[in-house]
């Protein structure tokens, strides 16, 4: 643990492709944390709570509300069905295993995905996330009693010492107010032991990646099991010079409901988020594409010292 890591040894060699419900699709997900990716259509299975799920918060302790993609309970439960393909996770399980984690907290859990693939290995995690719906798709999954669920903000967190703390895919975008993104930062430095790693990825604001989110691009249809067709697209709301919203609208054939999701990313550039991470108190380790989208999305490494 004493030795610098650089994202060359964490990053450089992709373990094994990791999928939801034994699918893979080209490209990165379609959902996460408000990420507007096309889905591309596939059978999946709709999420079904299970009894004995175990979530240390039973009420949510929210700064604000979720959006509706992951707080309305019919679109959580469909939320992984949509989103199949999440090899982008395959660099973060093998920085876990590269630094030696046990303890980890993911923030931004959503429906657990990734919490779960660290619990499988014998990590003990943390999973946090705002959506309620969404925690209780994670906690509903096999194997959830292995995780502690809490639904809140990071104000809810317990007093904790890990190894790494992530926040995967769009998650730190989907922090926009300056005070709420210091205040995370702050808390991900309270939870981690010394020497303990910080570890997200952010759109690169460059790229202009919002582009292209229009319905032509992104509508699908994809056939979820148990839930029937349920058709899907993407449209651009508003993009100003840092915040970019867009609205994702999600139709279900069975009986014609038609549910929309308004989200916001922040886009910072790298120099602001080196900046904001040295005044949390990190030291930035190193910054580089991201490996499955070089030229569009950075990935940060920061330690505490």
């Amino acid at each position: 643990m004493g030795r610098r890591l650089t994202l060359a040894s964490i990053l450089g060699a992709a373990g094994p492709a990791t999928r939801v419900d034994g699918a893979v699709r080209e490209g990165r997900p379609a959902l996460l944390r408000g990420a507007p990716r096309a889905h591309r259509g596939r059978a999946g299975a709709a999420a079904v709570p299970q009894s004995g799920a175990v979530v240390t918060q039973r009420r949510c302790t929210v700064a604000r509300m979720a959006d509706e993609i992951f707080g309305h309970p019919r679109l959580a439960a469909i939320h992984d069905a949509l989103d199949p393909d999440r090899t982008d996770l395959d660099a973060y399980l093998d920085l876990a295993g590269r630094i030696g984690a046990t303890r980890v907290l993911d923030i931004g859990c959503g429906t657990g995905v990734f919490a779960l693939l660290l619990a499988e290995r014998g990590i003990d995690v943390v999973g946090l996330d705002p959506a309620r719906a969404s925690v209780d798709v994670a906690g509903a999954k096999p194997g959830a009693e292995r995780v502690r669920w809490v639904c809140g903000d990071v104000t809810a967190l317990p007093p904790l010492q890990v190894d790494l703390v992530t926040m995967t895919a769009n998650v730190a975008q989907a922090i926009v107010a300056a005070d709420d993104w210091r205040r995370t930062l702050a808390a991900a430095r309270a939870a981690l032991r010394p020497g303990g790693y910080l570890v997200f990825e952010s759109r690169d604001p460059a790229a202009r990646a919002w582009e292209s989110w229009n319905r032509a691009a992104s509508r699908r249809v994809t056939e979820v099991r148990g839930v029937g067709p349920v058709e899907s697209w993407v449209d651009l709301v508003e993009a100003g010079p840092h915040l970019v919203t867009f609205r994702w609208t999600y139709v279900f054939a069975a009986d014609g409901d038609r549910l929309t999701s308004d989200s916001t990313l922040r886009f910072r550039d790298r120099r602001e988020i080196e900046a904001d991470l040295a005044a949390s108190g990190f030291t930035v380790q190193e910054v580089r594409d991201a490996p499955d989208r070089p030229g569009r999305e950075l990935v940060f490494v920061a330690r505490r010292p």
